[in-house]
């Protein structure tokens, strides 16, 4: 999520720099603006993956991977460390978006999109799909499930897909590296972190100048964005009710004309 430049009034700034101090890493806005730092997000897969000498070579935020045969995804954060392992990490406040399926799903379109036709299936990356879940999904009362296929008949031996699942129980207490992390993840002070490297870019977007008109910008173009989509939904709407052309639903809903062709592109990429 890239912020725009954009004159905003002070009223709205001051309005924006109080939502600011009420975030926190389970937000996806703020949690975006902090894991596009390379070693934020190192920081995060180390502890997880439990692996110190991780190293991430890239990083994505709100990364859209298309499917053109169906259903796209955004990945809250898309990342590869220096061995070219994928990892897909998704922060779940919702119950809804944390159902297994959807971590099947996130697995099989990453591998679609890193193998090129005619490549060898060994050329496929070792993936890790990271759930960050708000709620106990698994209902095991464990901080953390590391999720693997693996083969009955063999006592239950690793099958070596290197195609991992994991949930993190955020709200789980433990004195552990990784409970400590996850206590990260709820605090809105970043003196209040235990995690130096993430405390340090939290402070950045909430009390430095330059991150806070950086957050500003973005909560701007975020508040923009829902108004467009309002609009367009009820640009939908009498269209379909009063059968009428885009054009004589816009001039009904009183919308300026400069603003015509943004909404019939719009329009015209959901047929």
């Amino acid at each position: 999520m890239t912020a725009k430049n954009t004159r905003i009034s002070k009223e709205k700034k001051a309005e924006y720099k109080k939502k600011i101090q009420e975030f926190c890493l389970m937000d996806d806005t703020f949690m975006s603006k902090v894991f596009e730092d390379k070693k934020c997000t190192e920081e995060l897969l180390r502890i997880i993956i439990a692996k110190d000498d991780l190293k991430v070579k890239s990083v994505k935020t709100q990364y859209v991977i298309d499917n053109l045969q169906g259903h796209s995804i955004r990945l809250d954060i898309c990342a590869a460390d220096s061995k070219g392992k994928i990892y897909d990490i998704e922060i779940q406040n919702d119950n809804s978006g944390t159902v297994p399926k959807r971590a099947r799903y996130n697995s099989s379109i990453i591998d679609a999109n890193e193998l090129e036709k005619g490549e060898d299936y060994e050329k496929l990356p070792e993936t890790y799909i990271i759930f960050i879940t708000k709620n106990d999904i698994l209902g095991g009362d464990k901080l953390i499930y590391y999720i693997d296929r693996t083969i009955k008949e063999m006592r239950n031996c690793y099958f070596g897909d290197e195609a991992h699942i994991t949930y993190i129980y955020s709200q789980k207490k433990s004195r552990t590296e990784l409970g400590k992390l996850m206590h990260d993840f709820y605090c809105k002070n970043a003196d209040e972190m235990y995690n130096k490297t993430l405390a340090k870019r939290v402070k950045h977007f909430k009390e430095d100048s330059k991150g806070v008109n950086e957050m500003c910008a973005i909560i701007d173009e975020l508040k923009k964005e829902a108004i467009i989509e309002t609009k367009l939904e009820d640009i939908k709407k009498i269209m379909v009710i009063y059968n009428v052309t885009a054009k004589k639903a816009m001039k009904d809903l009183d919308i300026s004309e400069e603003d015509y062709p943004m909404y019939l592109k719009l329009l015209d990429s959901i047929k």
